[in-house]
């Protein structure tokens, strides 16, 4: 292990510094800061030559200045003769455009795939894509880890009376289903209509709900718009609780006031540290479990040339 160094950028440094935590290590040097005209300047304090360097960065926040604050990291890394290099993203920002779905729109997944292997990585690690195709984008290894084994464990422990998973869209079908088949629980659809970029009107539910403990399933959300949508409308049909479950939240001032003003709605949030909380965001209805173990484990194994899958299996 003297030859792997894990730095982290500005993005989730809490994150990063729990991850070498469990692999009994600490942070490599790195300074990070800005010119006065907002340039980022990067300078590694420890020697990388030939080290297997990754580096932590969710693409959250401010995502520009993270994304580009990513690439610098990886060109100085590249610069110093480091061995390998693997960007560590427990958030792929830019995920939602991966493909051309109207006229005149770039897919932005794909260019950040470009820019990454540009500027020198190696290999990415990164953690429930918004949609797993995205792996393909790259031409260089992508170890795509899952947070269910970590949210199904919580899950279980609650030991809900009539737990069933529900999909708040048509598009999380499959994820949903995944969950469903961990828990051993049931199946339901919620069917939604988006009426702008932050507006959903959900306006039918596939499936018994009445008197079920529901849990709902996402990878992400910004503005709650679905899933407050989604509880609202289960709680009509008799849902006797309702849960959301979802791996990354880049919460939006909209998605705050949401589940701030949901009136219990949404019982709890069950979410992973791959993105920050604010301190706007304390006091909301959100329970954070960390990936810290599953992301610190992930990184050994690559670094010894071992196997990842049974990380996707349940403990």
């Amino acid at each position: 292990m003297e030859n792997l160094k894990v730095f982290s950028g500005t993005a989730n440094q809490a994150l990063a510094e729990k991850i070498v935590a469990c692999m009994g290590t600490t942070l490599g040097g790195i300074d990070i800061r800005h010119f006065p005209d907002g340039e980022t300047f990067c300078k590694y304090n420890d020697n990388v030559r030939g080290a297997d360097v990754f580096l932590v960065q969710p693409i959250c926040g401010q995502p520009n200045e993270m994304l580009m604050e990513l690439l610098i990291m990886i060109d100085a890394a590249r610069r110093a003769a480091a061995g390998r290099i693997t960007a560590v993203l427990p958030y792929y920002g830019y995920a939602r455009q991966d493909r051309k779905d109207q006229p005149r729109v770039p897919i932005t997944a794909k260019l950040v795939a470009n820019l990454l292997v540009a500027a020198g990585a190696n290999r990415v690690l990164t953690m429930d894509l918004h949609a797993q195709q995205i792996q393909g984008f790259f031409d260089i290894p992508v170890d795509h880890l899952y947070a269910a084994p970590v949210m199904v464990k919580y899950l279980r422990e609650m030991k809900l009376a009539k737990p069933l998973v529900v999909s708040p869209d048509t598009g999380g079908v499959k994820t949903a289903y995944a969950y469903s088949q961990m828990l051993g629980t049931g199946l339901a659809i919620v069917a939604k209509q988006r009426l702008g970029a932050a507006e959903v009107d959900a306006f039918s539910v596939v499936g018994d709900v009445d008197g079920c403990d529901v849990i709902m399933v996402d990878d992400m959300t910004t503005t709650c718009g679905t899933l407050c949508a989604a509880a609202k409308l289960l709680k009509s049909k008799g849902a006797k609780s309702v849960r959301a479950v979802v791996s990354h939240i880049p919460l939006t001032q909209v998605g705050i006031d949401r589940l701030r003003n949901n009136n219990g709605l949404i019982e709890e949030l069950i979410t992973t540290d791959s993105i920050p909380l604010a301190d706007k965001e304390a006091g909301l209805p959100v329970h954070v479990l960390s990936v810290a173990p599953l992301l610190a484990e992930a990184i050994t194994r690559i670094h010894n040339n071992q196997s990842v899958s049974s990380l996707f299996r349940l403990s």
